[in-house]
């Protein structure tokens, strides 16, 4: 057999002995993270969409995210109105994070599972390879409520929501007022933080 025959016949052999869950989750495509702001409140527009795909309830996707990005909010329709502006690569991050735990199998990475409760424990069952595991409940992250996590000389997500009386940018983070030099009000930046006094921090446009 000819030696570029040879490797096409190995390569084909070695994609037959993988199993279909492998693949699996590479196809697996959630509908992008839909957001817009409408005053103070940021709109998930396609909330119900993402549960669907990941058939995951509603209500419990809807109360991780709370929890973890650290905000009040409520359901309208296929919506999800959070309180306050936040940053869409926020949602995004939690969003990643709640299919690690809660719908991707740790055994063969396939999202074909369901969650069910045994007794108080909330199992992840797979049914692809037929895995199961206990989800462990985390609690809501204090990085972003509490502003002493937040560090000088460490970057940022945020959001600017207003423009201060000198003209600076102004974003929230945590407990954190940011003023972010230069910004303009409705962009979506990394930031510097540059220093912390109290509940106030100043910054500068980070530049990659």
């Amino acid at each position: 057999m000819p030696e570029g025959d040879e490797y096409r016949s190995l390569l084909s052999r070695a994609k037959s002995m993988i199993p279909d869950t492998v693949s699996r989750r590479g196809r697996f495509n959630p509908p992008e993270v839909d957001v817009l702001y409408e005053g103070k409140t940021t709109v998930w527009r396609n909330f119900a969409d993402v549960a669907d795909v990941i058939r995951r309830d509603q209500v419990h996707l809807f109360a991780y995210m709370l929890r973890e990005l650290g905000t009040a909010g409520g359901t309208e329709g296929r919506r999800a109105l959070f309180k306050g502006r936040v940053v869409k690569k926020n949602i995004d991050d939690k969003l990643q994070t709640y299919l690690e735990a809660y719908v991707f199998c740790q055994e063969c990475g396939a999202p074909d599972t369901k969650l069910v409760k045994e007794g108080r424990t909330l199992i992840l069952k797979c049914e692809a390879c037929g895995g199961h595991r206990p989800v462990a409940v985390r609690k809501a992250k204090k990085a972003e409520k509490d502003s002493r996590a937040i560090q000088e000389g460490k970057v940022y997500d945020v959001l600017i929501e207003d423009i201060g009386k000198k003209g600076d940018g102004v974003a929230k983070l945590g407990n954190l007022t940011i003023f972010v030099t230069g910004a303009p009000r409705g962009a979506e930046l990394k930031v510097l933080i540059e220093k912390i006094s109290g509940n106030i921090a100043y910054a500068k446009v980070f530049k990659e």
